[in-house]
């Protein structure tokens, strides 16, 4: 029996999470022991989101919903979501959480409060997650009326196998990043390169210097015209281009 427990025990650490990008900052997690988390769940009037991946069966067991922040194309299809799978937990920065709630967006128990300081474990597993700054903008509108939607974030996530993950949301670059490097060392750094909102391709290379991530993926760009960052640019820009992993809406990285 001890033999099974440590066997059990040393196949967890070696089992990988999958993270799926779904187009713009939407991004779907699945850990290793089967929980699901959706960072910026736009999905449905995607444009770059892949048909295959608009069906309501794939978004029926979701545990947690991450959002960066207000705007639409990151707080998406929270509430259909939050509707197909009943007992997802939806968290963000408490003050767009508690404007949301007052709006009667959703009800408090299905809230994960959450904000930006140490790690939480929002599973009963070794997954943890921690808030961290971003340099942007934030808003939510509902019926028509624009609210205050607090400070955007981006997230770091460490999955039970020791492997984290970084989803930047919509940022500029900001000197933190080297401090987020450094003290959480992601494997994996989801970056914004589309520019005009977000970074660009040259600003998310130097981004990536900072944070010294062992591989990047570039996001948010060619949603929209507006968008124009490209993965060759950015790769163009990157110092190290070994660690670049371009995806296209669909595919996935194991961790």
């Amino acid at each position: 029996m001890k033999y099974i427990f440590t066997l059990l025990f040393s196949l967890s650490i070696f089992a990988s999470t999958e993270v799926t990008w779904l187009g713009q900052a939407a991004t779907l997690i699945e850990t290793s022991e089967g929980k699901k988390i959706l960072i910026d769940p736009f999905i449905y009037s995607n444009p770059k989101t892949p048909e295959s991946f608009k069906k309501d069966e794939l978004y029926k067991d979701i545990d947690l919903i991450l959002i960066t922040h207000g705007h639409a194309d990151h707080v998406g299809d929270y509430k259909k979501i939050m509707t197909l799978s009943p007992k997802a937990k939806i968290s963000m920065n408490a003050d767009m959480g508690n404007v949301l709630m007052g709006l009667k967006q959703f009800s408090g128990d299905r809230y994960f409060p959450l904000n930006k300081s140490g790690e939480v474990n929002p599973f009963n597993d070794k997954t943890k997650v921690i808030m961290v700054r971003a340099e942007h903008s934030s808003s939510v509108k509902v019926d028509g009326a624009i609210h205050y939607g607090g400070e955007p974030v981006g997230f770091v996530i460490e999955f039970s196998n020791g492997k984290k993950l970084y989803h930047a949301g919509d940022t500029g670059v900001f000197a933190d990043m080297k401090m987020i490097g450094s003290y959480y060392k992601p494997d994996l750094a989801l970056l914004p390169i589309g520019g005009n909102y977000t970074m660009g391709p040259k600003e998310a290379a130097y981004a990536t210097d900072l944070i010294s991530p062992k591989m990047v993926t570039p996001i948010h760009f060619g949603t929209f015209p507006i968008l124009k960052g490209t993965p060759d640019e950015f790769k163009g820009y990157l110092k190290n281009k070994k660690i670049l992993k371009v995806l296209k809406p669909g595919q996935s990285i194991k961790l």
